[in-house]
């Protein structure tokens, strides 16, 4: 335990050195990471593998990125606790299942894979179709939307979710920690819950608009330091949260096909 709080911790502080990862993000990721090691050192390094792709995404072409989604979305690439929660909340409570009952790690484990496997495809796709190709498609309006805007989609980014997704449910036989005849439950309920992310996206969750710039935005106080107005959504669905449910139902879609596969085994 005290060396996986420490190698979780070495981990956490040199990713809050390289701003992938806020104060209260590091704390909330050396809880993640401890736990993981502590469940095994395969799930640590899943987590690992899936923090590193993610970070070196979020900062591959960052100032063509922050070019051209300014004043649209509502937080950069430094991951605060909110964050690293609705990434990894899933995960951690599957890790803990595994921990506390060893017995149910078998079933859960594909959910725990597919809730890491869905947050990084929806972080592919955007980070992906925020820097290659023409705008974004809204699946809501059914028009051209500025990049990082919420429930649209692009080719570049659809492929790059996709493919995340695979490569993160191989990466997870290769860590050893599902075995290879699960690779296609967490492969898909990666991709689903990337999906689920852009629909309710799209529909559910809170829009802002500034008054001043007549500009969309998740912003609550716009760029430009105008107060922004709610039009649309749930107010109290913010991006984070549309990233929680993402993950919840990526790990509910891998349970579901696993258990399925398993019956007819």
């Amino acid at each position: 335990m005290w060396l996986a709080t420490l190698i979780a911790a070495t981990i956490a502080l040199a990713a809050w050195r390289a701003r992938s990862l806020s104060r209260s993000g590091a704390v909330a990721a050396l809880a993640v990471g401890t736990t993981a090691l502590s469940a095994s050192w395969g799930w640590g390094l899943y987590l690992v593998i899936w923090f590193a792709s993610a970070s070196a995404l979020s900062r591959l072409g960052r100032a063509r990125k922050v070019e051209r989604m300014a004043g649209v979305v509502e937080k950069g690439d430094r991951r605060d606790v909110w964050q690293v929660v609705a990434n990894g909340g899933v995960f951690l409570i599957g890790l803990l299942i595994v921990i506390g009952w060893p017995g149910l790690a078998p079933i859960v484990a594909p959910g725990a894979a597919a809730a890491l496997a869905a947050a990084g495809a929806d972080t592919w796709s955007t980070e992906i179709g925020t820097l290659v190709g023409a705008p974004p498609w809204s699946l809501r309006l059914r028009e051209r939307v500025p990049p990082g805007t919420s429930g649209a989609v692009s080719l570049p980014g659809s492929i790059a979710g996709v493919l995340g997704a695979m490569l993160l449910a191989l990466v997870a036989v290769a860590c050893l920690v599902i075995p290879g005849s699960q690779l296609l439950p967490v492969a898909v309920g990666g991709v689903v819950g990337a999906w689920t992310d852009t629909l309710v996206g799209a529909w559910l969750q809170s829009r802002r608009w500034c008054p001043r710039c007549g500009q969309d935005t998740e912003q609550r106080v716009h760029q430009c330091g105008t107060p922004t107005e709610r039009r649309g959504g749930f107010g109290l669905l913010s991006n984070d949260g549309v990233n929680l449910l993402c993950t919840i139902v990526g790990a509910g879609s891998a349970l579901c096909l696993s258990l399925l596969f398993a019956s007819r085994a």
